[in-house]
């Protein structure tokens, strides 16, 4: 308990160094205090508050991950509408011994009506599907939480949802005894199903459970920590009806501005595989289970 302590005032002497000479990211206030905060799934949270009475979210861990979460954001900020959705500005990464920093401005999130974040992620994807590169993948490998989400390309959907996201985590699966056997035979009529509805290519968050997204108090929406590529919006939304905390009127809102196709909550299940299998492969116990009645759901509809 006490090098624990001694861990937390060490990390806090650390932020206040190498924020105090952040001069241009200052702009004339100083750090008044800086303290610890729950969130994130390796490293720590701090919130700093400055002297003119605003504050910062600091998130400390591993340079890739906050790399890959820094790129995220800044490629969601280019095609969001402020007016309906936030996404995070980045302030400023900057290095910390073998970990790195990223500064972002706090915000609080609360749980009023999610209508425009509906509309603000159905928007964002429109706007990025009409000005995108037509095709799924990314150029860049970045995370899916603490796990991996390689880079590369495809022009065919169903082959980039498969190839580029289930096969890597299902590789990994061989770890608790999930066998090529099990699944090698549903990946190219996976594939084929998937691709059948001709999706456009969109930029979608990645990782769109409700601990990343919110309502601001002014009603607009808050979208934080992707896992951001190039994808069929569907896999947003998939992922929206996975662990809950996403309303009606999410759904509503989304739909008024690009909506949906009837038979998209059919395509769920393989949808939320991948998120499945990523837990799974991180934290084991019943995802493993869960990720084998999929397989076994999937396997008896297209085979």
């Amino acid at each position: 308990m006490l090098a624990a302590a001694f861990r937390c005032l060490w990390m806090r002497d650390q932020l206040e160094q190498i924020l105090s000479k952040e001069r241009d990211l200052l702009r004339g206030r100083c750090v008044t205090s800086i303290g610890p905060v729950s969130g994130g799934e390796r490293g720590a949270c701090w919130r700093a508050v400055l002297s003119d009475g605003s504050a910062w979210f600091l998130k400390v861990s591993d340079p890739a991950l906050l790399d890959a979460e820094r790129r995220g954001l800044r490629s969601l900020r280019r095609w969001a509408d402020a007016d309906l959705v936030e996404v995070v500005e980045v302030l400023a990464w900057l290095p910390l011994e073998h970990r790195a920093v990223l500064v972002l401005p706090w915000w609080e999130m609360g749980n009023g009506d999610q209508f425009n974040l509906g509309r603000g992620l159905a928007r964002l994807h429109r706007m990025s599907s009409l000005n995108g590169p037509a095709r799924f993948g990314c150029d860049e490998d970045g995370f899916i939480g603490l796990g991996p989400q390689p880079a590369g390309w495809r022009d065919g959907w169903g082959e980039a949802f498969v190839e580029l996201r289930l096969e890597p985590q299902l590789r990994l699966a061989e770890a608790w005894s999930l066998n090529e056997n099990d699944w090698s035979s549903l990946l190219a009529p996976l594939a084929q199903w998937l691709g059948e509805h001709a999706p456009e290519p969109c930029l979608v968050h990645g990782d769109l459970w409700a601990g990343n997204a919110g309502v601001l108090a002014d009603g607009r929406g808050l979208l934080i920590d992707p896992a951001s590529w190039w994808a069929d919006r569907e896999a947003d939304i998939a992922m929206t009806q996975l662990f809950g905390g996403f309303s009606r009127r999410f759904l509503e809102g989304y739909n008024k501005e690009w909506p949906l196709p009837e038979e998209v909550e059919q395509r769920y299940e393989a949808l939320n595989l991948y998120h499945l299998l990523n837990h799974a492969n991180l934290f084991g116990g019943g995802y493993q289970q869960r990720c084998r009645r999929v397989l076994n759901s999937l396997r008896s509809t297209l085979l």
